[in-house]
């Protein structure tokens, strides 16, 4: 029997104690688990690398980022079950913590930045509309690598595209100094078109179709790494001549703006005295950015230029957030009172 681990979904099972003990096809499918979360990483760098030498190969492509994105949230849709959600309904103070801990940690942190590096105006404004945006559905999938609480990530995802189109346009005429006009009704189709309605159809399936889902969850990592590491690629192909241009210090401020993030978000769960799944989640909701919406918001604001900061975001958050995910995916769950299991979280879920 391999070594015990806390199984990701204490929600449903708080409150057991018992050791779970492993068949050998279990036993399999944790190990194939853990090499798609260690691999995660090398997949992201090797598709940014590749989307950056042939990115005539990839931009044809960026049509289809909304479609690989609806890929990534079925596949969290078939992860979660109904107690999963009742569990985020019965405390909204994570979810709230997790909203606020956004909203404040990334735009502050970017407005910090920009100033300590003395970033010129058009930077600066770039580096701040990212931290203004929404959570980039990105998150959900280094929580689920991470053994994070999934649902929590898919409802402080929501929840911040929902509520974007009030707060990123006053945080970025407050900390900028200039106003943006965003397309409310366009972004509630794009949240309900890639993540609500697939996450949703993955919650159905998973209840209709379980024999078959049981057999695909272990596979789930493998398919969020594949399809995560294509968006990395298509997204570096389209800003492959402004990755150039960018210099170090946009990339400086981009590694600073992202680790803050991770770091803070992990933190806030802390104070907010949320268990070790949260933190891990609120990690990334905080620390991954919709770099994809800034990128376009800036391009049709202010200038291409102000869009570097979002283009460099798009590859360096996946990369960072993959590495960590992997090093998060071999820690064990911290908190006493989850039963252990030694599955990851793809093979622990029980159709």
């Amino acid at each position: 029997m391999l070594e015990a681990t806390k199984t990701p979904n204490s929600s449903r099972d708080a409150g057991t104690a018992a050791d779970v003990p492993l068949n050998p096809a279990l036993a399999a499918e944790a190990k194939i688990a853990r090499i798609a979360v260690t691999i995660f990483p090398i997949l992201v760098v090797v598709a940014g690398v590749a989307g950056f030498l042939l990115p005539g190969a990839f931009k044809p492509l960026a049509p289809s980022v909304p479609f690989l994105l609806g890929i990534i949230m079925f596949c969290m849709g078939l992860t979660l079950t109904p107690p999963d959600f009742a569990s985020v309904a019965k405390r909204p103070w994570a979810v709230a913590l997790g909203i606020v801990a956004h909203y404040v940690i990334m735009p502050g942190a970017g407005w910090l930045i920009a100033v300590a590096l003395h970033l010129e105006p058009e930077l600066a404004v770039g580096l701040i509309l990212v931290g203004c945006a929404p959570s980039g559905t990105a998150s959900n999938v280094m929580a689920f690598l991470a053994k994070g609480d999934v649902a929590l990530s898919v409802a402080v995802a929501s929840v911040s595209t929902l509520i974007a189109p009030i707060f990123t346009p006053l945080l970025v005429l407050f900390l900028a100094g200039s106003y943006l006009s965003i397309d409310a009704g366009g972004m509630v189709q794009d949240i309900l078109k890639t993540v609500l309605l697939p996450v949703v159809a993955g919650l159905l399936a998973r209840l209709f179709l379980k024999k078959v889902v049981a057999k695909v969850l272990p596979a789930l990592p493998w398919a969020s790494a594949v399809v995560i590491s294509l968006i990395v690629a298509i997204v570096v192909a389209g800003s492959a001549s402004k990755i150039v241009a960018a210099g170090g210090i946009v990339f400086l401020a981009v590694v600073l703006h992202n680790g803050f993030g991770l770091g803070l978000g992990y933190l806030a769960g802390k104070v907010g005295r949320l268990d070790d799944r949260a933190r891990r989640a609120l990690a990334f909701e905080v620390g991954m950015q919709n770099s994809g919406l800034a990128a376009t918001l800036a391009t049709a604001h202010f200038s291409p230029l102000a869009a570097l900061p979002s283009a460099v975001f798009s590859l360096w958050h996946n990369i960072s957030g993959a590495i960590v995910a992997a090093w998060l995916a071999r820690r064990p769950i911290r908190d006493a009172a989850a039963p252990e299991t030694t599955v990851p979280e793809a093979a622990a879920l029980n159709a």
